[in-house]
C-alpha cells in the first residue's frame, strides 16, 4: 500500500476499530483533520491520519484528555513527558483506590453502619502528619503538666501509626479503632490518672524508670503459675507472691511488708488496664510490627493473688486504704 492511499471514514474506522461518530468528532475539532474530500464531498483521510488515530486511541485509554493528546500531536510536549506526569497521576489514584478498597473490606468485615463507614473513610484519608497530630494531642492531653515517667512518655511519642501506602483491611480496621481510643473520654482519663501516679512516685523518689526487668521477672514466675494451673486465691499462690514482692522491696529499697505490697497493688491496678494493651496492639498491626504477646492474663492474676494475700491480713486501725487518682 502506498503513500497515496485514502481511506473514507467508513474504512478507517474499520481499520482502527473506532466508531465513525468517534473520528468524525476528531476530525471536527482538529485533532485528526481530513486529508481531502471525495468528489461527492466525503472525508478522506491518508496513513498519516491513521497513524494519529491509533495514537489518539492509545492515549485516550491511558486517560488522558484532549487537549494533552492534541499537545503531543502538535509536538508541545513530548510523549516521555506526558507519560511520567501521567504516571505520577495514576500512582495517587492508584493510592486512593487501594484505600477504598481496604476501607470498604474492613466495613464488609465489621458490618458497619453508614455513619461508621463514614467516619472510617474520612480517618483512613488522614495524611501521616494528621495521624501524628491526633495521637500527640491524645499524649499531651493525658501527659501535659505532668512530670510522669519520661521514658514511657518519649516511647510513646516515638511509636506513631504509619499506614502503609497499600494497607490491608486490618490496618485500616486497626487504625479506626486505635483512633476511637485516643479520642474515648474514658480511656483518656485512665491514662491520666496513669500519668498522675508516675508523677506522684517521682515526686517521692521513685524514677527507676520503666522497670522491664520486674515486668520479666512477674511475666516469667507468674507463667509458670499459670502453666501450672494454680489459683491465684489459693495457697500455692503465696510462694509466687513472695517472691515477687521481694523482688519489688529490693529494687525499689523498701521492706517487705503490707504496705509495700498495698502500694504494689495500687500501681498494678492502675497500669493493668486492658485498653491500654489494646493500644499497643493496634499500633503493632498498623504498623506491621510483631503484635506483642498479652500479658493481661499473668498481671490479673498477680493482682488477684497479691490482693487475697493483702485481705487476709487485718488494717491496723486508722489506717486508710491507698487512694489513686486525681
Amino acid at each position: 500500500m502506498d503513500g497515496d492511499t485514502l481511506y473514507t471514514i467508513g474504512a478507517l474506522a474499520r481499520r482502527t476499530g473506532l466508531t465513525v461518530k468517534a473520528i468524525r468528532f476528531y476530525s471536527d475539532s482538529g485533532i485528526v483533520p481530513s486529508t481531502d474530500r471525495s468528489p461527492a464531498g466525503y472525508r478522506l483521510y491518508d496513513l498519516d491520519a491513521l497513524a494519529r488515530l491509533d495514537l489518539v486511541r492509545t492515549l485516550r485509554e491511558l486517560g488522558l484528555d484532549l487537549a494533552v493528546i492534541r499537545q503531543v500531536l502538535d509536538r508541545e510536549i513530548s510523549v516521555p513527558e506526558v507519560a511520567a506526569a501521567h504516571a505520577d497521576a495514576l500512582d495517587v489514584q492508584i493510592g486512593t483506590l487501594r484505600l477504598r478498597r481496604a476501607v470498604l473490606r474492613a466495613v464488609a468485615k465489621r458490618g458497619s453502619t453508614p455513619e461508621e463507614l463514614d467516619l472510617m473513610h474520612k480517618l483512613a484519608r488522614l495524611s501521616d502528619d494528621e495521624r501524628r497530630r491526633l495521637v500527640n494531642d491524645f499524649i499531651d492531653d493525658a501527659f501535659g503538666g505532668l512530670d510522669a515517667n519520661p521514658d514511657f512518655v518519649e516511647m510513646m511519642r516515638s511509636a506513631m501509626p504509619e499506614l502503609p501506602e497499600d494497607p490491608e483491611p486490618d490496618q485500616v480496621d486497626a487504625w479506626v479503632e486505635l483512633a476511637e481510643l485516643t479520642q474515648d473520654p474514658e480511656f483518656r482519663a485512665a491514662v491520666r490518672r496513669m500519668a498522675e501516679h508516675q508523677a506522684a512516685e517521682r515526686a517521692q523518689g521513685d524514677t527507676t524508670g520503666l522497670h522491664h526487668d520486674l515486668t520479666e521477672t512477674v511475666r516469667d514466675q507468674v507463667g509458670c503459675a499459670l502453666a501450672a494451673e494454680i489459683d491465684p486465691l489459693s495457697a500455692g499462690a503465696t510462694p509466687v507472691v513472695d517472691a515477687l514482692a521481694a523482688r519489688y522491696a529490693q529494687v525499689f529499697g523498701r521492706a517487705d511488708d503490707t504496705e509495700l505490697r498495698r502500694w504494689l497493688l495500687a500501681r498494678l491496678e492502675v497500669a493493668n488496664d486492658p485498653r491500654t494493651e489494646r493500644y499497643w496492639c493496634l499500633l503493632s498491626v498498623i504498623n506491621g510490627w510483631p503484635v506483642p504477646p498479652s500479658l493481661a492474663p499473668v498481671f490479673t492474676w498477680f493482682i488477684q493473688a497479691l490482693r487475697a494475700g493483702i485481705e487476709e491480713q487485718p488494717t491496723p486501725p486508722g489506717s486508710p486504704g491507698p487512694t489513686i487518682g486525681p
